[in-house]
């Protein structure tokens, strides 16, 4: 989103020019906050749904917003001063990529043809943006107050000081998460509502820890200084070692999800591409329909998955056209693949899925349970694939077996499918 980042560097700007005109309050401890953010920076996470995190350069940040006394002396460093150095903090840690971008490869190196954007890739400038903006708001609620005299007035004891931060703390919490959603919805196209509760689930995750950190470093800071910040930034260190290894083993997983859609097509039962093409009509259905990011992952999966059963039939499916099968040998084939799948380490949510999809619709199941979105979702999709398949084979052009793939679908609209997920799709692909 242009505004938040030409506002991000506006901000900036004028944090620097402030502070070069009136000079830098503690020097010494504005560039140990300036090391500890572009250090932190450096060893950015990321976390599903391809988001980046950099929870020691945000705990840095809203450390230094959140500094009152430092070793029981008063600071004076002010808003625009936190602005600065959490900017330049960020600034020095993109300066390597900007380094490497400006270098030109060897000649015939595709890096030489087709070099980065100088400054890092979209996703990182909009953490960078909404990292600043959000240790901009906790330092213009804090710093003010503090450096008034307000804070020691009326909260004078531990306790009733400890209470203003959290409460400081709270708020910056949402407004990073209320940017940091605005952000995801213009780059991915994702509806606003889920993106947004999928930012409140990763507040209870890292975003808590990053919190926490902010204000434990900010609180230790008076009674020990500096050595604060090695001291209580180092837990945080480990917790995102342990995200690290969680993401190697979401990869392990896409892995083994990949191989088994492949198997079906090198084995001859499905067209090439054909998983590839369901899984991706399944998102941009599932985006429509307003899934957040675990459950956008869950339906990939699935979709990925969906024709793993055909493994056991003797003959493969003409075209491996399964929407053109009797409902009852769908249900069969969904139900074989399901088994298969829960063997795999595959979050079980994807099975029930894969072994829900060629139910009845308007249905339900022995125990009075409706068929999950996601398995109507790929029952769609799957079918509108296997639909335009057919229709190319017959040598219908490209136009006209779209328009009749969607007639079909519709004509199925509300007995055979979702009537939410075919206009959806009507949407999308129309």
């Amino acid at each position: 989103m242009r505004v938040v980042h030409a506002g991000a560097l506006a901000l900036l700007a004028a944090a620097l020019g402030a502070v070069a005109v009136r000079g830098v309050a503690e020097p010494g401890v504005a560039l140990a906050f300036t090391v500890l953010i572009a250090l932190g920076e450096c060893v950015r996470i990321t976390l599903p749904g391809d988001r980046e995190q950099a929870p020691i350069g945000a705990a840095g940040a809203l450390a230094y917003a959140l500094l009152g006394p430092l070793r029981g002396l008063p600071t004076a460093h002010g808003v625009l001063q936190v602005v600065a150095v959490t900017g330049v903090g960020l600034l020095l840690a993109l300066l390597p990529a900007a380094l490497r971008a400006a270098v030109p490869g060897p000649r015939g190196d595709r890096r030489h043809r087709h070099r980065r954007r100088p400054w890092g890739d979209r996703a990182r400038w909009d953490g960078a943006a909404r990292r600043l903006l959000g240790a901009a708001f906790a330092a213009a609620v804090f710093q003010p107050l503090y450096n008034s005299g307000v804070v020691d007035r009326y909260s004078a004891d531990g306790p009733a000081y400890g209470a203003f931060l959290t409460a400081v703390a709270a708020l910056a919490a949402l407004c990073d998460v209320t940017l940091a959603a605005l952000l995801r919805r213009a780059r991915s196209g994702l509806r606003f509502p889920a993106v947004l509760e999928d930012e409140l689930r990763s507040l209870f995750g890292i975003g808590s820890a990053i919190v926490a950190t902010g204000m434990l470093v900010s609180l230790a800071a008076g009674e020990v200084g500096l050595w604060a910040l090695p001291l209580f930034c180092a837990p945080l260190l480990l917790a995102q070692v342990s995200f690290r290894r969680a993401a190697a083993v979401r990869a392990t997983t896409g892995q083994t999800i990949a191989s088994l859609a492949k198997a079906t097509e090198v084995a001859g039962y499905t067209p090439p591409g054909h998983a590839r093409r369901v899984a991706d009509t399944a998102c941009a259905l599932g985006r429509e329909l307003g899934l957040g990011t675990r459950e956008l992952a869950l339906l990939e999966y699935a979709a990925l998955m969906h024709d793993v059963g055909q493994l056991s039939l003797v003959e493969p499916v003409p075209g491996g056209a399964t929407a053109l099968l009797p409902d009852d040998e769908q249900q069969r084939i969904a139900r074989l693949g399901s088994e298969v799948i829960r063997r795999t380490g595959v979050p079980r949510q994807v099975a029930e899925q894969v072994a829900r999809l060629a139910d009845p619709w308007p249905g339900a199941d022995g125990g009075g349970r409706a068929v999950p979105l996601a398995a109507r979702i790929i029952r769609v999709a799957n079918a509108h694939d296997d639909l335009l398949t057919a229709a190319r084979g017959r040598g219908a052009g490209e136009a006209v077996g779209r328009l009749e793939v969607l007639e079909v679908l519709r004509l199925g609209r509300g007995r055979v499918y979702d009537a939410r997920v075919v206009d959806a799709l009507v949407r999308v692909r129309g």
